[in-house]
């Protein structure tokens, strides 16, 4: 009787568990976003992050944040978005969801790291 107890508690105990939210950096386009998620995973392309199940900061709707407005449409009919693994600066594991933000790389603390480009080499004429 003591053990179906213990069961018991347990059970309730996992009734709301708690999923992990991730903040997600990285580059795009010349600049940073920073974003909440609650996926995150290495993807099947070679070279690629996975993330999905964006999540935006809902708990004040009286005061609107221009820049979070525009990643919210920017990201509102986004399934899973596939970001390369040279572009991401950082993965942190949050209690909490935060405010998404945008902001431009000019002259701040975080530097690209160098990546080798992709372009045809040129033609050899003989």
């Amino acid at each position: 009787m003591v053990e179906c107890r213990a069961i018991s508690i347990c059970k309730l105990q996992n009734i709301m568990p708690s999923e992990a939210i991730y903040k997600v950096i990285f580059f795009n386009q010349g600049q940073v976003y920073e974003l909440y998620v609650r996926s995150v995973y290495q993807s099947e392309l070679m070279g690629f992050l996975e993330v999905e199940e964006f999540v935006f900061d809902e708990r004040s709707k009286m005061i609107v944040d221009p820049g979070e407005e525009k990643l919210k449409n920017e990201f509102s009919s986004v399934k899973r978005s596939y970001i390369p693994l040279h572009a991401v600066v950082r993965i942190d594991e949050v209690e909490k969801e935060g405010v998404c933000k945008v902001t431009d790389v000019k002259g701040g603390n975080v530097t690209p790291l160098p990546f080798p480009s992709m372009a045809p080499s040129p033609k050899k004429t003989d």
